[in-house]
């Protein structure tokens, strides 16, 4: 009894505990989807999976969409520069809430060795958290994760064909501080700024979802005034560079009931189900 009890508890915890979001105050939703200023919400959080298109867009199945971030709260893209944020399974996980009392440096305020490697044992579920969160077993097999830009100020406005992949970090998500570079070469936003979006796709270990969130941003700096090349869908492309998607990609849009332009089947080299991800695979580099 004392075997299955601990079974059970361990899988609770695992599902309240099994997602993430990055954390900005120029995210969308930061207080959650009911107007009230919420330091424990975790709308965000939740994944996008088999949903139509104008449910899972921009996290519109739960109104996140229509709870924009502050009057002036964006998040500044430095050109030739980085910018950071949090990752974190709530809110209260992150510096944004609580004086970031319940923070740590992984992303469910718990504490795991820096070679973190999943071996599960039932008896330990608290080691196995920050496994479900990342749908990975170690950082590298993290599927990795992105941002992309729309030089649209109007969130109503953007669409798949108009929001473009500008930065990408391999081996993520993993630690709560996340950092990504901004090209040099990143056009300034209209007077309104832009909108942009984080996205992820996990690498098996659990539902194969997506996460689709949304930002106001600005690009400081900018010394380029030449506009962003409409994205293309990316291809899987493993162990095959030259069938990459040249130039700019759209974001990964996957196992959803409408809106997808990623269709993957059969594994990949390393004897796994393929899934789509910010990676090689999918021909994004690490970083610009």
């Amino acid at each position: 009894m004392l075997r299955v009890a601990t079974l059970l508890s361990a899988s609770l915890l695992l599902g309240a505990n099994a997602h993430l979001a990055a954390w900005h105050k120029g995210m969308y939703c930061l207080n959650g989807n009911t107007g009230a200023s919420d330091l424990n919400s975790y709308s965000i959080v939740t994944p996008l999976y088999q949903l139509n298109f104008n449910d899972w867009w921009f996290h519109h199945i739960n109104g996140c969409d229509n709870f924009p971030p502050a009057d002036g709260d964006h998040i500044d893209l430095p050109a030739g520069g980085t910018f950071s944020v949090e990752i974190g399974s709530n809110r209260a996980k992150t510096s944004l809430s609580y004086g970031g009392r319940d923070m740590s440096d992984w992303p469910d305020g718990n504490h795991y060795p820096e070679d973190y490697v999943l071996s599960f044992n039932i008896f330990t579920p608290r080691y196995h958290l920050i496994f479900a969160a990342v749908h990975a077993q170690n950082r590298s097999r993290a599927a990795g994760t992105a941002f992309a830009i729309s030089y649209q100020s109007d969130i109503k406005k953007v669409t798949p064909d108009n929001l473009v992949v500008f930065t990408v970090r391999y081996n993520t998500p993993w630690k709560r501080v996340l950092v990504y570079d901004v090209p040099a070469n990143m056009p300034p936003c209209p007077p309104g700024g832009c909108i942009c979006a984080w996205g992820w796709v996990p690498n098996g270990c659990g539902q194969p979802n997506m996460y689709h969130q949304p930002f106001k941003c600005r690009v400081s700096g900018s010394k380029s005034n030449t506009p962003l090349a409409v994205p293309k869908p990316p291809v899987w492309c493993e162990g095959n560079p030259g069938g990459c998607t040249k130039g700019a990609k759209q974001m990964v849009y996957w196992n959803q009931n409408s809106g997808n332009n990623v269709h993957v089947s059969g594994w990949d080299l390393n004897g796994d189900p393929k899934s789509p991800a910010y990676n090689s695979k999918m021909g994004f580099p690490d970083g610009e």
